[in-house]
């Protein structure tokens, strides 16, 4: 079991997500604090090749959980989530793809708006 910062950090994104969501009137962060709050088990792990399958050049995609890097992307798209494997960063990087943590998402993106959540 997990002890630390890394639970406590987790919980600071939580109820920063749900205190966004409430005062931007955003659901978006609503549903990635629901889904972060789950058991680490049960949380989204998403590969490279469903992020180039799903999204399209110039979006903005949210992954509530962790980025695999089971695959290549060519198309640029930015890319926010809980957590990136080495191999995914390495893999964006060569792509020109920006990752982001989720908190800086929400700074830059108050609203929610034209982010499209990938679960």
């Amino acid at each position: 079991m997990k002890k630390g910062t890394e639970i406590k950090s987790l919980r600071y994104l939580i109820v920063g997500l749900e205190k966004a969501g409430k005062r931007n009137n955003a659901l978006i962060w609503k549903r990635v604090a629901f889904m972060l709050s789950k058991p680490s088990r049960k949380r989204v792990e998403v590969n490279l090749n469903r992020l180039e399958s799903v999204g399209n050049a110039g979006e903005v995609l949210l992954v509530p959980g962790k980025v695999l890097g089971i695959g290549n992307v060519t198309k640029k798209f930015k890319v926010a989530a809980l957590r990136f494997s080495k191999s995914a960063l390495i893999k964006m990087q060569k792509a020109g793809i920006e990752a982001v943590p989720i908190a800086k998402l929400v700074q830059d993106n108050p609203k929610g708006s034209k982010v499209r959540l990938i679960a």
